[in-house]
C-alpha cells in the first residue's frame, strides 16, 4: 500500500520479482503477489508480502488482478516482471486503463508493437543508435545473401520460444538445423559478432515517455556465449549521447514503466542497440543497494507527475552475482576453484538471493539448487 494505492506484483516465482518485491518491502510498500507458478517458491516466502495469491497461469492471474484489485476507490499500482504478462495486460488495455496504474505506451498494443525486435531496431536507428545488420524471415526460409556468422531470435518475447529460438550459426547447415528447435513462426536473423561485453542499463519512465531516468549500467565480468552471465559490475549511468538517443526513442514511443536496456559492445568499443525489456530487470534490485529504488521511484513518478528530486546518485562501482547461476557456470562448469569463486562471492555489494534482512528466499534457493541454476 503506498497512499491508499494497493501495491501488486503480478509474475512469476523468480529472483526477478524477488528483487522487485524486496525493493518494494524495504521502501515501506509491501506488495500483494499475485504469484504465478515458476521453478520454486522464490519470490512469495519473502517476508516484505502483504498477500500471497498463487496462480497456475497467467490468465488465471489476470482473472484474479480484475476481480480482487478492478474496482478500488484508488487505482492499484501494478508491476510487471515478464513479456507476456504485460503483453496480456497490453492486449486489454482499452480494458483495464482506468482500473489500474500500470506499464503503458497510451494505447492498446502500442507496448507489443515495439516489444517486435525488428520493429525497435528500426526506431533505435531513427534516433542515432548502432545497430547490427537484421532481417526478418518466415521459419525456414534462408536467403542467399546471409553472411554467416549469424543469431537466431523470435520475432518478439512472447513468441516462440526464449532459449530454443536463440541459435549462433555459423553456416547454412547450421542454421537449417536451429530451424529444427525454433518455435516462432516469423525469426530474426542477426549479424553475430564476438562481442567484448554487454552494457545493461535499468530505468524508468513516465510522462507519455516524456521523461526517463536510468540509475545504473552493468557490464559482465565473464561472457557466455549466447547467454547472459550472472557476474556484473554495476556503476552510474553517465553516457549522455546514449541517454539523449533514448530520451526520443522512449518519447516516441509513450511508454510509462520500468525497463532495461541490451547493447553489445564489440572489440573496438563500438556500442549496437539490442533491445528493450518494457520490464523491471534482474539487474534492477542492484539499484536499490545505492539508494536509487527504482520501483519506489516509479510509483512516485507516476503519481506526482515529475522525477523524485535528488533521486540520481552517485556511488563507487560495485559487483553483483545471482549465485547459483554463477556457481553452476564457473566453479562446476569451468572448474574454477572454490575458495577463489567464495572470496569473489563475499566482494559483491549486490548478491540476488541472499539478504540478511530477508533469508527464507535464499534458504529456499539453497534446497532448490539444481532446479535454479
Amino acid at each position: 500500500m503506498y497512499k491508499n494505492h494497493s501495491v501488486v506484483v503480478f509474475a512469476t516465482e523468480h529472483y526477478n520479482t524477488l528483487g522487485l518485491i524486496r525493493s518494494l518491502g524495504e521502501a515501506g510498500m509491501a506488495p500483494d503477489y499475485i504469484a504465478i507458478k515458476g521453478k520454486a517458491k522464490i519470490a512469495s516466502i519473502s517476508k516484505y508480502i502483504n498477500k500471497n495469491t498463487f496462480v497456475s497461469s497467467i490468465e488465471e492471474g489476470y482473472k484474479v488482478l480484475l476481480k480482487e484489485y478492478g474496482n478500488m476507490d484508488e487505482k492499484p499500482i501494478v508491476l510487471c516482471m515478464e513479456d507476456k504478462v504485460l503483453g496480456l495486460m497490453d492486449e486489454h488495455y482499452d480494458e483495464i486503463c482506468d482500473k489500474f496504474i500500470m506499464f503503458s505506451s497510451g494505447a492498446k498494443g502500442r507496448t507489443l508493437e515495439y516489444m517486435d525486435k525488428f520493429r525497435i531496431l528500426e526506431l533505435a536507428k531513427k534516433h542515432g543508435l548502432k545497430t547490427l545488420d537484421t532481417i526478418v524471415v518466415n521459419k525456414g526460409e534462408i536467403p542467399s545473401s546471409l553472411v554467416y556468422p549469424v543469431i537466431t531470435k523470435s520475432i518478439s518475447p512472447i513468441v516462440g520460444g526464449w532459449k530454443s529460438d536463440v541459435h549462433i550459426c555459423e553456416d547454412k547447415g547450421e542454421l537449417e538445423k536451429a530451424y529444427d528447435n525454433i518455435l516462432s513462426p516469423q525469426v530474426v536473423i542477426q549479424r553475430y559478432i564476438n562481442k567484448k561485453n554487454e552494457y545493461c542499463l535499468d530505468g524508468i519512465s513516465f510522462d507519455s515517455g516524456k521523461s526517463i531516468l536510468i540509475p545504473i549500467e552493468s557490464t559482465y565480468n565473464y561472457l557466455i556465449k549466447g547467454y547472459y552471465s550472472p557476474y556484473m559490475t554495476v556503476k552510474p549511468f553517465v553516457n549522455a549521447g546514449i541517454k539523449k538517443a533514448l530520451d526520443g526513442m522512449f518519447a516516441e514511443i509513450g511508454f510509462e514503466g520500468i525497463y532495461s536496456i541490451e547493447f553489445l559492445i564489440d572489440k573496438d568499443d563500438n556500442y549496437y542497440f539490442s533491445e528493450i525489456n518494457f520490464r523491471h530487470s534482474t539487474w534492477g534490485y542492484a539499484s536499490t543497494i545505492v539508494g536509487m529504488n527504482i520501483p519506489e521511484l516509479w510509483i512516485k513518478g507516476m503519481l506526482e507527475k515529475k522525477i523524485p528530486t535528488d533521486s540520481k546518485k552517485d556511488f563507487e562501482p560495485f559487483t553483483a552475482m545471482v549465485e547459483p547461476i554463477d556457481y553452476q557456470k564457473r566453479v562446476i562448469e569451468r572448474n574454477m576453484d572454490l575458495k577463489e569463486w567464495i572470496g569473489e562471492l563475499l566482494d559483491c555489494k549486490c548478491l540476488f538471493y541472499f539478504n540478511k534482512a530477508d533469508m527464507e528466499p535464499f534458504f529456499e534457493m539453497v534446497r532448490n539448487n539444481e532446479k535454479l541454476r
